[in-house]
């Protein structure tokens, strides 16, 4: 590839605490194979985006103590693209750390946004969308979202509503929406111009610092006052993190700016947010059972998820439906899929209750 203007951030900084066990503070979900296919969701992720952005243009941010995980997963990054942050302050602070990084390096630079744990099935229709935002993003002051056709009225997402236009490929976001209770999502998805907030984002590198500027002046005010790719960049950082704000660049920046875009896109995406969400995208066994080992057996049981950590472990199942069992060498997970949204709750009762810090 000849050296483009087209850049990556792989954003692969959270902890994945929904997908305890099997995703810990040590490793999280997005340095794991957790649908079983032999690559982890970071090295999808880079698969994926590889196809049009070289690998001297793709950065991940993660907290520094992922570093080096990061690079044992992605030997063809050079270290340098490799960011680690002192502490989580959610993704604005990330985005903003990431395009001044890059402004220094590439004053032109279109740069793509990207989570490092979610799955996209329909990974050509991800690589035409992608190439339509970096064009819009390079010849106009647009702030661009990939939206998400939605199937079904999930409570889990945030929603993007669009200004309909006839035959256009990409429209003017009206409103954002963080994730709504049940009967208003199915509202949304009955009037037909709302998608999910998938939080892909594509930017030109001044566009998204200019909305900075605009949008969150004080954390841009802290940013301004680094020298980054040099030698000062780290100690720098550390002393402006714990200042800035906590807060997510779709609050901080998306919500209220005029200029932002969405393409809907139908990708076979899933965010991979909870145990139900491996589930569903899982290949399942003749009893609909989502199974990866060899050695288990399973008796009046259907639409379970069943996972150990030893492949050489034999389990046998007797009389669960709809269950979450997850074995690893620390610890043991059972509970019903329809508490996986609680597991947050059983990691706190475990570590204040139990004093099990050690197993988180």
């Amino acid at each position: 590839m000849s050296k483009s203007n087209n850049y990556c951030v792989i954003m692969a900084g959270g902890i994945g605490s929904r997908f305890w066990p099997m995703s810990t503070q040590k490793y999280p979900k997005q340095f794991q194979d957790i649908l079983g296919t032999g690559r982890t969701m970071i090295q999808q992720t880079f698969d994926r985006i590889s196809k049009i952005v070289a690998p001297e243009n793709i950065f991940v941010i993660t907290n520094k103590e992922y570093i080096s995980l990061t690079e044992e997963q992605l030997p063809q990054l050079q270290s340098a693209n490799i960011v680690g942050e002192p502490m989580m302050k959610n993704t604005a602070a990330c985005n903003i750390f990431m395009a001044k990084k890059i402004a220094h390096i590439n004053p032109d630079a279109n740069i793509i946004v990207l989570p490092a744990d979610h799955l996209i099935l329909k990974e050509n229709t991800f690589l035409e969308k992608v190439q339509l935002a970096f064009n819009l993003a390079a010849k106009n002051d647009y702030l661009i979202t990939l939206g998400i056709e939605p199937t079904r009225p999930d409570t889990g997402f945030g929603y993007i509503q669009f200004v309909e236009k006839k035959n256009s490929e990409y429209f003017k976001v009206k409103t954002f929406t963080e994730k709504p209770d049940l009967e208003i999502a199915k509202t949304f998805l009955e009037s037909g111009d709302f998608l999910w907030n998938a939080g892909i984002f594509i930017w030109n590198v001044q566009s998204i610092l200019s909305a900075f500027t605009e949008h969150l002046p004080e954390m841009t005010q802290n940013f301004d006052s680094c020298d980054y790719n040099t030698e000062n960049e780290i100690g720098c950082i550390n002393v402006i993190y714990p200042k800035v704000n906590k807060i997510s660049i779709d609050n901080g920046i998306l919500e209220k700016a005029q200029n932002v875009y969405v393409i809907p896109s139908d990708l076979g995406w899933s965010d991979l947010g909870t145990w139900t969400s491996v589930f569903e995208n899982a290949e399942k066994d003749s009893f609909n059972n989502a199974v990866k080992s060899k050695h288990i057996v399973t008796y009046n049981s259907t639409g379970n998820v069943i996972k150990l950590k030893n492949e050489n472990k034999a389990a046998v199942i007797d009389g669960l439906e709809n269950y979450i069992i997850v074995d690893t060498d620390t610890a043991l997970l059972i509970c019903p899929r329809d508490n996986d949204q609680l597991i947050k709750d059983y990691i706190q009762d475990l570590k204040t209750i139990k004093k099990g810090e050690k197993f988180l």
